[in-house]
């Protein structure tokens, strides 16, 4: 199963190194767009959902690496609940 990274820039400018299992990410976002932060969060939730079923489709069980990283986004993205119209830029994917 081809898995892939992908960075993603911050509100405050500090970049994430992101991880998933598959390359389903590439049809939830496009490198060097922004994303509204609620938005960038339900777009990786779905997608690493995705591909995390993907895994347990081809090997009996779920990707526990796809869930670490969504608890990691989802956890990050709550430091910037409170800012103004925060956005989210996909730098680039590394395949």
């Amino acid at each position: 199963m081809p898995e892939m990274r992908f960075r993603v820039r911050w509100p405050d400018d500090s970049e994430s190194l992101c991880y998933s299992p598959s390359l389903i990410i590439k049809e939830y976002f496009n490198p060097g767009d922004s994303y509204p932060l609620d938005d960038f969060v339900r777009r990786s939730r779905e997608a690493l959902t995705i591909a995390s079923e993907r895994v347990k489709q081809k090997y009996g069980f779920y990707c526990t690496a796809a869930s670490a990283q969504l608890e990691e986004i989802e956890r990050t993205a709550e430091r910037f609940a409170g800012t103004s119209a925060p956005q989210v830029q996909v730098i680039e994917f590394i395949e």
